[in-house]
């Protein structure tokens, strides 16, 4: 399988604007703000360790499921 130049850099920069999307994201949802899941339009929560479930970020309905690991 061989991949050319111009698709390796679409891949990339698509790679880079996604990173940097879930990035802003986290800052704004473990920054207190109120981030709606972009399927179900329902708040995101932050799930840390003392609650005793599995750490990430997440909506009600699961559409949005982001772990997180706490150090």
């Amino acid at each position: 399988m061989n991949i050319d130049i111009k698709q390796f850099a679409a891949l990339q920069k698509a790679s880079k604007e996604s990173f940097f999307e879930q990035k802003k994201l986290l800052k704004q949802v473990m920054s207190g703000r109120t981030v709606p899941c972009s399927i179900c339009k329902q708040p995101l929560k932050l799930y840390t360790p003392e609650e005793g479930v599995l750490t990430g970020i997440r909506c009600a309905k699961g559409c949005t499921d982001i772990a997180l690991d706490f150090a």
